[in-house]
């Protein structure tokens, strides 16, 4: 028998899932917390700017100045994937953020692997009945906390603003499976934060944000530097070692742990209510992914790492050299969340 089990798994596989699925998921938290002092897209800026400068450092020491270099045409479709993935999608969760809960986000987020398995029926991909039941379910609960905003926890502003972000990542989440991207995840992951946050940081100076550090408070500023070392470093490494030591279905179940830690997270230490339609709805959109996630799946034993940032899952998977896919069930994390 070659497939993977419990007890021939690295051991670090129990180190670096809990913290995907802690990490990831404490991220909306975090966002609670910058957005507080601090203008949403312009500290979002910073946040990707700078974790892809460290990000590269990191690759130039361990691997030479060479696993920066990417053709032309690549680094085109990276940085538009990371404008959709971080800059469209990560950035209009802080703006989301100040009109409404950080659970109730992180839940309407989560219906980003349902939104890939649309963007795959479109394009003649037809999925199994179990998977279209999943996404049917999924979207049942989108709609019920859609329309209730999460019992009061929202505004129609910012449920508005969400739905778009979590669709600009599917979006990207689905081109970046079918575009020329990087060979090496980590290096795709570079260019896509820094041409993320420079987008943010061009959009936040665009509309008038003003980012007066004499009244940042200290907690943003810790909420900041987490964001930035746990979120788009620790837990991206993490899952990106996962999908070459785990199996897929093992990793896949980020997808809907992450939104349960972030609603638990948002009422322990933001004050925040979960009401009976967040926990009702939340419940059937976790329901629906979790559906989709192992029914898509089950029959696949061996993976390779996707690029961008932690996102939801892909839609599909690059080969090796990237420049072409084969298929592959959606829910990355949130590359970097």
């Amino acid at each position: 028998m070659t497939s993977q089990t419990a007890d021939t798994r690295p051991p670090f596989v129990w180190i670096a899932l809990p913290i995907v699925y802690v990490v990831w998921g404490s991220t909306y938290l975090g966002i609670h917390f910058v957005v507080q002092t601090m203008p949403p897209m312009t500290s979002a800026g910073i946040r990707f700017v700078i974790a892809a400068v460290l990000l590269a450092v990191v690759l130039v020491i361990k691997s030479g100045p060479g696993v920066l270099r990417v053709p032309w045409r690549r680094l085109g479709t990276t940085a538009l994937v990371g404008v959709l993935l971080l800059t469209g999608g990560n950035g209009m969760v802080g703006v989301a953020e100040q009109h409404m809960s950080s659970g109730l986000a992180a839940l309407l987020v989560a219906s980003v692997p349902l939104w890939l398995v649309v963007f795959r029926w479109g394009t003649g991909d037809r999925p199994p009945v179990s998977t279209v039941a999943g996404v049917l379910v999924g979207f049942g609960g989108l709609a019920l906390l859609t329309l209730t905003r999460g019992g009061g926890s929202g505004s129609p502003l910012g449920v508005g603003i969400i739905l778009a972000a979590a669709l600009s990542w599917s979006i990207g989440s689905f081109l970046s499976a079918r575009m020329p991207m990087p060979a090496n995840p980590f290096t795709a992951s570079v260019y896509e934060m820094a041409a993320g946050g420079i987008a943010l940081l061009a959009l936040g100076f665009g509309r008038g944000e003003d980012l007066r550090l004499s009244e940042v408070s200290r907690t943003s500023w810790i909420a900041l530097a987490y964001l930035i070392v746990f979120g788009s470093l620790v837990a991206f490494t993490s899952y990106v070692w996962l999908l070459g030591n785990a199996p897929i279905s093992l990793v896949g179940t980020y997808a809907y742990v992450n939104p349960a830690v972030a609603v638990l997270l948002g009422v322990a230490f933001a004050g925040e209510h979960a009401t009976w339609m967040i926990l009702l709805g939340g419940l059937v959109i976790i329901l629906g992914v979790g559906l989709v996630v192992s029914t898509e799946r089950r029959p696949r034993t061996a993976v390779t790492a996707p690029t961008g940032t932690p996102p939801p899952p892909r839609g599909r998977r690059r080969s090796p050299r990237g420049s072409r896919s084969t298929p592959e069930p959606p829910p990355r994390r949130t590359g970097v969340r």
